[in-house]
């Protein structure tokens, strides 16, 4: 779709106060101030002294500041597969297995939905206020799932819960963003995937040690007040004030917020991903409703990138979704590549503790322990990538070498069977979390020495959107591939059983009925239930091959390390 051309705002729309900072703007033209050309960027240098934080906050400080916040990343990655585990419990509680696509749905929803919201919004107003406005409400969410007297309030708690969540990591990734200088940036980034690789994996961990102990599975949504409880002071009293917009009156921030954007862009994703999600398991495809909510998701898409692009109701620098950086090959190309990286580490890390359950008959602790050869990996390659990209400035090779990883490991996976050894399992999981840990927080950074300064915060709104959407969307096809394509051959095998039985046994809670199978039936049925998982892991090599070809496509030169980093009041 072709979009307008647009004019850069003019220098009294910059954030009063700040910097005149020499920067190139993201289409590649040249600004009044000097700067160079599109194909300069990223061929940049680091210049021969290290740039100074742009921050007061050193020492001890600095480091309860980092531990507190990194503490929301590791609880928003936990809240995204805690309930991988938990579910069975959940289910035999309420008796309602109608809703349970709802619960990992509701929060997806919650939290891809709202991501250019808050990208704008960490833009606009003070950082640190939004950033603890939104843990508040993650914790709120969380109150309320674990207080939960009905399946209904329980979705709820996770919709809350996905709404605070997305908020909270995006104010994670542009806080480090604003306190850190362009050089020490991509290794502070690989910490956070880090944090993130260590609460994904212990997500189904500590869900099935609550669930299976006297706490009850309540207690795996009570851990974030604890958590939460115990950094408060630091969040409140030590992370510094960073206004993106000094002098500028709160009802003008207001009035720059796009909600004709925000309301356009929410519709369109709930009712895509409810389409996808609900379609030939709550309802058939062909259901009036599945096609209506894919005929309004496409056209409120149309209608919100036409606003976006003609500027309807909003102004070039107040519209959510950033369309100039459409204009740049670079931003899209990092764009699909972080995408890509959502996708190869959230899919493995919900369709192999299912494979090991079935297939060898692990509990829910021991399913996600199984998962420990790919998280390992993924996160001590977050690290080297960040480090890495610090010191020697090159982003390209990594995505080339994450992609071809993550295809080989995918491959591995894909062509995996009833009667297929673990160590070959463990072996592909190795090559898949080392081909994801090298590139999956990548983006963030090469993405912000794209950008001007002022820019920082919508360029990792923008990446965070690709990152979480990606991930959202790719779950929600796998999950729907997975429950077709088992219920279809099942319900095949077990002609006497309802469908609602035979999906109960899918998601868990039916486990008596495998059980009560004998001998080539039940080889059937699980043969029938592997077959799904690797077709859902289809997406899991599609992402692979994706990020390889788009890799080959990315500039060969360094990062600037002299963009980014300025801008800002920290106070």
């Amino acid at each position: 779709m072709s979009t307008p051309a647009v004019t850069p705002p003019p220098e009294k729309d910059l954030p009063s106060g700040s910097e005149s900072i020499p920067a190139t703007d993201i289409q590649g033209q040249k600004k009044e101030n000097g700067a160079s050309s599109e194909e300069d960027v990223g061929q940049v240098e680091p210049e021969s002294s290290p740039q100074a934080p742009p921050r007061n906050v050193h020492g001890v400080a600095w480091v309860l500041v980092v531990m507190s916040i990194f503490s929301c990343v590791f609880l928003f990655a936990l809240d995204n597969t805690i309930v991988a585990d938990i579910q069975p419990a959940i289910v035999n509680q309420f008796d309602d297995l109608t809703l349970l696509p709802w619960l990992s749905v509701a929060f997806m929803l919650g939290a891809a939905s709202t991501l250019l919201m808050w990208g704008k919004g960490y833009g606009l107003f003070n950082c640190k206020w939004i950033y603890i406005g939104t843990t508040v409400i993650f914790e709120i969410g969380s109150a309320v799932c674990g207080a939960a007297p009905s399946m209904n309030a329980l979705v709820v708690g996770r919709a809350i819960c996905g709404l605070g969540g997305a908020g909270m990591y995006l104010g994670v990734m542009t806080i480090l963003s604003m306190l850190t200088s362009p050089l020490e940036r991509p290794m502070y980034l690989g910490m956070v995937g880090l944090t993130w690789g260590a609460g994904t994996v212990l997500g189904p961990i500590i869900g099935g040690a609550f669930s299976d102990s006297a706490a009850t599975w309540r207690w795996a949504f009570y851990i974030n007040l604890c958590i939460g409880g115990l950094f408060a002071p630091v969040f409140l009293f030590m992370i510094p004030s960073i206004d993106p917009r000094p002098g500028v009156p709160y009802k003008a921030r207001m009035a720059e917020m796009d909600w004709v954007g925000i309301l356009l862009f929410i519709g369109a994703f709930v009712m895509g991903i409810m389409a996808i999600a609900f379609g030939g398991t709550m309802y058939a495809w062909e259901d009036s409703r599945i096609i209506g909510m894919f005929v309004g998701s496409a056209v409120t898409f149309a209608v919100f990138f036409f606003q976006q692009g003609f500027m309807w109701l909003t102004s070039y620098t107040g519209r959510i979704f950033p369309m100039q950086y459409l204009k740049s090959k670079e931003m899209i190309l990092i764009f699909i590549e972080t995408a890509a990286a959502g996708t190869s580490s959230f899919v493995p890390i919900y369709f192999i503790p299912l494979y090991f359950q079935f297939v060898k008959g692990d509990g829910a602790l021991d399913a996600g322990v199984r998962l420990l050869p790919f998280i390992i990996p993924m996160v001590v390659c977050n690290m080297v990538n960040g480090v890495g990209m610090s010191a020697l400035g090159y982003y390209m090779p990594w995505y080339v070498l994450g992609g071809a990883l993550v295809l080989v490991g995918g491959v591995l996976l894909r062509i995996v069977t009833l009667t297929t050894s673990v160590a070959h399992i463990y072996g592909a999981l190795v090559v898949g979390g080392i081909g994801t840990g090298v590139f999956s927080q990548a983006g963030f950074s090469v993405a912000q020495s794209l950008v001007p300064p002022e820019e920082i915060p919508m360029a990792v709104g923008f990446m965070t959107c690709a990152q979480v959407g990606g991930s959202a969307i790719a779950l929600a096809i796998a999950n729907t591939i997975f429950l077709n394509r088992a219920t279809g051959q099942i319900t095949q095998l077990l002609p006497d059983h309802s469908v609602g039985a035979v999906q109960a046994m899918i998601s868990g809670s039916n486990r008596a009925l495998l059980e009560s199978l004998d001998g080539d039936l039940r080889t059937d049925v699980l043969n029938a239930i592997v077959t799904s998982i690797t077709d859902a892991l289809t997406l899991d090599v599609t992402a692979g091959a994706l990020a390889l070809v788009v890799a080959v496509f990315l500039r060969r030169g360094k990062m600037n390390h002299t963009h980014g980093g300025g801008a800002v009041v920290v106070g």
